[in-house]
């Protein structure tokens, strides 16, 4: 298994992405525009969602492909993803001339496909995510070379340069709260905050009807669900892995859960309070803080990593429409 990446070489890759990505804003969450804040804490937000393709991935796949070899270059990328993984890839081969192919489920958002169809990648449609895995096995067999979405050093050495980001700009941070897919974004911003600060608490937010990492952390090792169930298809990971579930077990603090409907509102708040067009994976953080981690946070100097923008208008209303608060 690949060693948890050093503090050095998180800085050399944010140094290799300078200029490559966006060193996205952190802002200031104010109790007037969002009133369900935690009492007496200072909340900010680590705008992530106004990253390269609107997601954190683009770190973890450009750090990938510059390290790829002429083979692996010349043989093309496949990725499967519902929707921000492919995106990064459709970004990243662009960039770099290179022949990209995502595998996407057939329920993904139209917007997320048009996008990597317009970036110039070849996008297969699959009955599933599942269905989708063995098609990019069946592609890597051939000759072509597999991008993970979460399960690689690259992915969490990518989030890692997020975590340098937020702990450079926000000083004296008693948590931070990363929502939960995979485990990719939390395995390197958790592993960054916590050789900076080791007192700064980390905490990870999944939904309920995708609560891999939180089953994985109840019994040690990484578990399986039956059925993803959430609206927040960009943390519906079927399965934790390994090397995410490693680093995140020994550098997150807690993991909590909060449903859909949390997720809804919070998708609200977000949209009242910043005028901010967040995919529900993205509102995750804000359900947390504002729901079960209220409490907990009070009084605390808290960042929030908002991770996503890909939803298309059609279901952003859709949603939207079905908040209760």
């Amino acid at each position: 298994m690949p060693n948890a990446p050093t503090l050095d070489e998180i800085k050399a890759a944010s140094e290799t992405l300078a200029g490559q990505i966006i060193r996205t804003p952190v802002v200031r969450l104010s109790h007037d525009r969002i009133p369900a804040l935690p009492n007496g804490a200072t909340v900010s937000s680590k705008l992530e969602l106004f990253q390269e393709t609107g997601t954190f991935k683009a770190r973890g796949v450009l750090l990938a492909i510059m390290a790829a070899s002429s083979k692996e270059k010349e043989a093309g990328f496949v990725a499967v993803s519902g929707g921000n993984h492919a995106l990064a890839v459709a970004y990243g081969a662009k960039k770099f001339g290179i022949r990209a192919r995502v595998i996407m489920p057939k329920a993904t958002d139209p917007a997320r496909i048009e996008g990597c169809r317009s970036l110039g990648a070849e996008v297969e449609l699959a009955e599933d995510i599942a269905t989708g895995v063995a098609r990019m096995e069946e592609l890597a067999a051939e000759g072509a070379t597999a991008l993970h979405p979460f399960e690689s050093p690259y992915m969490t050495l990518g989030a890692a340069t997020c975590g340098l980001e937020i702990m450079q700009d926000i000083t004296e941070l008693d948590a931070v709260v990363v929502p939960v897919g995979g485990g990719g974004l939390i395995s390197g911003i958790s592993r960054a905050v916590k050789l900076i600060n080791p007192s700064c608490e980390v905490i990870g937010v999944e939904p309920f009807g995708a609560d891999t990492m939180t089953r994985s952390f109840a019994e040690g090792t990484p578990q399986a669900i039956e059925k993803v169930q959430t609206i927040a298809d960009s943390l519906g990971a079927p399965s934790a892995q390994p090397y995410s579930f490693s680093l995140a077990k020994d550098h997150v603090d807690q993991m909590i859960c909060v449903d859909d409907q949390a997720l809804i509102n919070a998708m609200g708040l977000l949209y009242d309070g910043l005028k901010i067009v967040a995919e529900p994976a993205c509102a995750a953080t804000t359900a947390a803080a504002t729901g079960p981690l209220r409490e907990h946070l009070a009084g605390k100097n808290v960042a929030l990593v908002a991770c996503g923008s890909n939803i298309g208008p059609a279901r952003f209303h859709e949603l939207l429409s079905q908040r209760s608060v």
